[in-house]
């Protein structure tokens, strides 16, 4: 395999050589959302019942708190790379796709932060 046509070289068409970090970071959070969804199916399932109480006092301890911090961080982060390839795959114009990025990082970061604060205010009894 060569490098190309000359023409295609000349153009900067090919690989952009930036791709794969991309990927490699959606396939991890992907692996942990698995890992940590599995977890928290589980460990609701073996709850005795699903009452405000239960449930708060189940998130109250160390490990579950952090399996739910953890996995609002990696949803939110997974969402956003992969919203982020399907807006730079299908919207052409420049100034468009940088206001769709902006608001999408924005959503992406309002949303976990949402999330992450919701989890340590029940965690701390409803102290914040």
């Amino acid at each position: 395999m060569g490098n190309g046509t000359s023409i295609g070289r000349v153009r900067g068409l090919g690989s952009a050589k930036a791709g794969a970090h991309h990927w490699l970071i959606q396939r991890f959070t992907a692996i942990g959302n698995l890992v940590l969804g599995a977890y928290l199916a589980v460990s609701f399932i073996l709850l005795p019942d699903f009452t405000h109480a239960t449930v708060s006092d189940w998130m109250s301890g160390t490990i579950p708190s952090i399996a739910l911090a953890l996995f609002v961080i990696s949803s939110f982060w997974h969402a956003r790379l992969g919203l982020q390839v399907l807006v730079e795959d299908y919207i052409k114009d420049d100034g468009t796709k940088f206001g769709v990025l902006a608001i999408l990082n924005l959503l992406a970061f309002g949303g976990g932060a949402f999330g992450l604060f919701s989890i340590l205010r029940i965690t701390l009894g409803g102290a914040i």
